[in-house]
């Protein structure tokens, strides 16, 4: 099932973020989980929370806002313990406001347990009217809460056996980090689709979406977690569970193309250097005449980068960025949104006008923000605009949570790249073809494609 929140911007969403610590003593962890999460901000900007646990009680701190909106010195001050999970949110299921915020923590008879999650339960409604008969009371509308209500089902077992019995039920993509009694529980959904890494700093191990969290504060990158992959952490033991058996798997190939920071490495391949071949391959297979390669902000640029290289063409900036305008999918009116992206993106008006512009963007959801890019370029005297995108068409929507909206909203899933381009009125236009997309990995990548060709991992 495609999910339900309605597209109000040309991207998909970046979901959320979690980062978690593991300390063998109680220390103050405030400053680790704001820079953390902080560096992980890319990856939702609605709310922000750090739960804390001393390894009896967890208090949680969370509310609407970037990480530096919701935290400042004072509360970060009363941040220790020994275990400590935050996050960052994007809404993919539930609504966007404060009883959504995570992380979300309950009380049932072993005491408290908080949970952060990035990703979608794409089963949840099923799961939560099952729960209801059972007599789970739900108390927000995000699907997080149902990990929550199916632990607490799974009563009278060990830890470790409660949560591979939960866990089987769920369906879609998730990475989860837990803190319940004293002990730290991070888990990646068994077809890999949401990334997760684990590090040490000193004696205290740390978990996180990306690694870009861990380097920013000089933390060790051990490894990833691997799909299906349950890691326990307290005092007596650092155990890794093998949860499920799947052979058949593959990491989003938006955290290639958009989700993730340039400076993060996942499942071994850098993030940057991906998007920068991607230029390069753009180059190889649609090579266009030009006097300036520009990328369009933030992910655009580094495939830009690889196309100049390659090419020999200039690359400029062509665009300047507002990095403090008002997102635009939160706006109430349709003409208020489209009209952010002339605040958003300025042009450089020396570096476009009187010239042939070969502009490269990571994709094109719905078309509107690349015709809105196009026609600003025009009007600030482009000679010509040629569009290139270093990733393949969207042609389905996504059944594994990514929130890529319905099959009628995404443009390439009933018009042809010649239609596209009269659309966004380009001069030109080419993608990478799948295939093209798929030699960039080498075959040292299993990646789901199913919103270019519709076949998913099972």
């Amino acid at each position: 099932m495609c999910t339900l929140k309605k597209i109000k911007e040309d991207k998909l969403k970046e979901a959320c973020g979690v980062f978690g610590i593991f300390s063998s003593n109680s220390i103050p962890l405030g400053n680790i989980m704001y820079y953390g999460l902080s560096a992980l901000q890319h990856r939702g900007q609605e709310s922000a929370g750090i739960a804390i646990s001393n390894g009896k009680q967890i208090n949680c701190y969370k509310d609407m806002g970037l990480v530096s909106q919701v935290f400042n010195v004072e509360k970060l001050q009363d941040l220790k313990g020994k275990i400590s999970i935050g996050h960052v949110r994007y809404s993919t299921t539930g609504s966007s406001d404060k009883v959504n915020a995570q992380p979300i923590c309950e009380k049932f008879n072993e005491g408290q347990i908080a949970v952060a999650h990035n990703g979608n339960i794409t089963n949840a409604e099923e799961l939560k009217e099952k729960l209801k008969d059972q007599g789970a009371v739900f108390k927000t509308t995000s699907d997080s809460e149902v990990i929550l209500k199916l632990l607490e089902m799974e009563s009278h077992v060990e830890i470790k056996e409660k949560f591979i019995n939960a866990l089987k039920y769920l369906k879609g993509s998730y990475s989860l980090i837990f803190s319940i009694k004293d002990t730290l529980i991070a888990v990646r959904d068994p077809l890999g689709i949401r990334p997760l890494c684990i590090g040490k700093l000193n004696d205290n191990y740390v978990v996180s979406s990306e690694s870009c969290a861990l380097s920013s504060l000089k933390i060790q990158f051990i490894r990833d977690v691997n799909p299906g992959e349950m890691i326990i952490i307290n005092n007596e033991l650092v155990e890794s569970v093998n949860i499920f058996n799947k052979k058949n798997y593959g990491l989003c190939s938006f955290e290639y193309i958009y989700f993730a920071r340039e400076d993060s490495i996942i499942d071994g391949i850098s993030v940057y250097e991906s998007r920068i071949n991607a230029g390069k391959k753009l180059y190889e297979n649609h090579a266009i005449e030009g006097d300036i390669v520009v990328g369009v902000p933030d992910s655009g640029i580094p495939a830009a980068i690889g196309y100049s290289k390659t090419s020999g063409i200039p690359y400029g900036l062509g665009f300047i960025k507002n990095r403090y305008a008002v997102r635009s999918f939160i706006l109430p009116h349709k003409n208020l949104r489209e009209s952010m992206i002339d605040i958003k993106l300025n042009p450089l008006l020396n570096e476009v006008r009187g010239k042939k512009v070969i502009v490269i963007d990571d994709s094109i959801v719905r078309g509107t923000s690349s015709k809105k890019v196009v026609k600003i370029l025009f009007e600030n005297g482009a000679k010509e605009v040629h569009f290139r995108i270093a990733s393949p068409p969207i042609k389905c929507c996504c059944h594994l949570g990514i929130d890529t909206g319905r099959n009628k909203e995404l443009i390439a899933a009933a018009k042809s790249i010649e239609e596209i381009r009269k659309e966004i009125g380009a001069t030109t236009l080419e993608y990478l073809s799948l295939e093209e997309f798929c030699e960039l990995f080498d075959g040292k990548q299993n990646l789901c494609k199913g919103c270019f060709n519709g076949k998913y991992p099972q």
